[in-house]
């Protein structure tokens, strides 16, 4: 089940991110929104969304009244995406635009293509884009949260 405030801070995004009046964005839930729209049972603490680098700067135009941190590129230890911050309701908004992986070469894998990992949902009315749940067990691998990737895989061989 979904936390009520989640749900709705989701139901306000939502047109933001679909308004047929605008130019259309490349974006799909990520996190553990997206893993408890396609079945599985875990908290939900934010909403996450990946997108490409556009969608991440066209978002961030979007849900300006609500931001609370500037889309910029960041790098951590094994990720590196555009990133950018937003609270809505008291609910924390993270995007990642054109997110990549550090590979064990320590190479960067090439930024994820939404459009070969991603799946749609429908829930209370809305006709969701989430990433497919093999996608985020890979990507859990690669960040080393294999206790996590295993959970999501465990979930994939019980469907």
């Amino acid at each position: 089940m979904i936390d009520p405030k989640i749900l709705n801070a989701f139901q306000k995004l939502f047109p933001e991110l679909t308004n047929p009046d605008r130019k259309p964005i490349n974006w799909a839930v990520t996190g553990s929104l997206g893993m408890v729209l396609q079945g599985m049972q875990m908290e939900i603490h934010d909403i996450d969304l990946q997108t490409d680098k556009e969608g991440a700067y066209e978002i961030e135009r979007r849900l300006v009244r609500y931001l609370a941190k500037l889309v910029h590129f960041k790098a951590s230890e094994r990720i590196r995406s555009y990133f950018g911050a937003f609270e809505m309701d008291g609910i924390k908004i993270e995007i990642m635009g054109d997110m990549q992986h550090k590979l064990p070469d320590q190479k960067w894998d090439t930024a994820v293509d939404l459009a070969s990992c991603r799946d749609w949902v429908d829930f209370e009315g809305m006709h969701i884009p989430v990433i497919t749940l093999e996608h985020e067990a890979d990507a859990y691998q690669k960040m080393g949260r294999f206790e996590k990737a295993q959970k999501v895989k465990d979930f994939i061989a019980k469907k």
